[in-house]
C-alpha cells in the first residue's frame, strides 16, 4: 500500500464527513487509489465513531481503530500508527486547522530534498497574543534546556516514510511527548512553514490550559535534565552565600564585641525565601519521580477494544 492517513478522534463529528471526502481526494491526486484512511476513536463522547462507520459503509478505504476509553492525542496518534501499513504516512488532525490538500505540498518536498520526514510549522499562531507570547517561551525555554533541537511551533501533520514510523514505533516511552519525541527519532528531516485555519468559535479546542501545563511538565521531564542542574547550581549558590554571611557576621563580632545582631523582617524573608526554594525543588524533583513510576509500571499506552474494517470489526486481544 502507498499511503495511509492516519487522523484521531475526538468530538470530530462536525468536522469528519468533510476531512474524509478532502482528505480521500489528496490521496487520489498525490498517491493514486492505492491509500487507506486510518481514524482512531480515542473515547470521542459525541457521535464521531456512528459517523465513521456510516462513512466506512460507502469508502472501502476507511478503516477505525476503536479505543477502550480516552487515552489522549498522543497516545491515539501512536496507535493509528501501529495500526497504519503504508509506505507513506501522513499525519494530519481532522478538525480541517491543517488542510488535507497539503498531502501533495508535502509529497513534492519530500521528493524533491530527499527527506523521510516532511512536516508543518506555524508561519503565524492564530491563538491569542497572550497564548502565542507564552508558546514562544515555550519553546525557547525546552530548546535551551534540552540536548535534542525541536523546531518552534510543530503542527500535527507530517508526510513520513515507512522506515521512520517503524523507527519512532520503537521508542518505549510511556509518558509521551510526541513533538520531542519526532526531533528525536532523528532521519532526514524538512519542515514548511504554514498558516493554520482558525477554528470556528463555535468549536473549542479539546485542550484545556489544565491539559496544556500537564504537557508543559512532561515535555520537560521526557527531554531535559537541565531543572536537576539547575536545583543542584541553586542549591550549592545558596550554600555558599549563607556560609559567605556567616564569615561575615563572624567577622563583626570578633572586631566589635558589643555590636547586636537582630532583624526580625531580615529573618522572616529568609526563611520564606528558602522555604519557597524547598517545596520548588522538591515538586521539580517531583516530577522526575513521577514520571519513573509511570515508566517502570510499563503500561500500554493505550488499549484497543476493536478494529473495524471494510464493515467488519474485529476484537481486540
Amino acid at each position: 500500500m502507498k499511503l495511509s492517513i492516519v487522523a484521531t478522534l475526538y468530538r470530530s463529528a462536525p468536522f469528519l464527513e468533510e476531512f474524509c471526502r478532502r482528505v480521500g481526494a489528496a490521496a487520489q491526486q498525490a498517491f493514486g487509489d492505492d491509500y487507506e484512511i486510518v481514524l482512531v476513536n480515542d473515547g470521542s463522547p459525541d457521535d464521531s465513531q456512528k459517523l465513521a462507520l456510516e462513512l466506512q459503509a460507502g469508502d472501502g478505504h476507511l478503516q477505525l481503530v476503536e479505543l477502550s476509553r480516552n487515552f489522549g492525542h498522543h497516545a491515539a496518534i501512536v496507535a493509528g500508527l501501529a495500526h497504519c501499513r503504508g509506505e507513506h504516512v501522513f499525519l494530519i488532525d481532522c478538525d480541517l486547522e491543517e488542510q488535507p490538500e497539503w498531502l501533495t505540498l508535502f509529497r513534492d518536498k519530500m521528493r524533491e530534498v530527499g527527506a523521510d520526514v516532511v512536516f508543518g510549522v506555524q508561519q503565524e499562531r492564530v491563538s491569542t497574543r497572550v497564548s502565542n507570547l507564552f508558546g514562544e517561551m515555550f519553546w525557547s525555554s525546552i530548546n535551551l534546556m534540552s540536548s535534542v533541537r525541536i523546531p518552534h511551533n510543530p503542527m500535527t501533520c507530517r508526510l513520513m516514510t515507512r522506515r521512520y514510523v517503524d523507527a519512532l514505533l520503537g521508542v518505549g516511552d510511556r509518558v509521551l511527548y510526541l513533538a520531542g519525541v519526532f526531533a528525536w527519532t532523528g532521519f532526514e528531516q524538512a519542515s514548511i512553514p504554514l498558516t493554520k485555519k482558525p477554528r470556528p468559535k463555535a468549536h473549542k479546542s479539546s485542550y484545556r490550559l489544565s491539559r496544556k501545563l500537564l504537557q508543559v511538565a512532561d515535555s520537560f521531564a521526557s527531554f531535559s535534565v537541565a531543572p536537576l542542574s539547575l536545583i543542584f547550581f541553586t542549591g550549592l549558590l545558596i550554600w555558599l552565600g549563607s556560609v559567605l554571611y556567616a564569615v561575615i557576621l563572624l567577622f563583626l563580632k570578633l572586631i566589635q564585641p558589643d555590636i547586636v545582631l537582630s532583624g526580625f523582617t531580615s529573618i522572616m524573608l529568609s526563611l520564606w525565601f528558602l522555604g519557597g526554594t524547598i517545596i520548588l525543588f522538591l515538586g521539580i524533583l517531583g516530577l522526575y519521580i513521577a514520571k519513573i513510576f509511570q515508566e517502570v509500571k510499563r503500561r500500554p499506552l493505550y488499549i484497543v477494544r476493536n478494529v473495524h474494517s471494510g464493515g467488519q470489526h474485529e476484537q481486540s486481544t
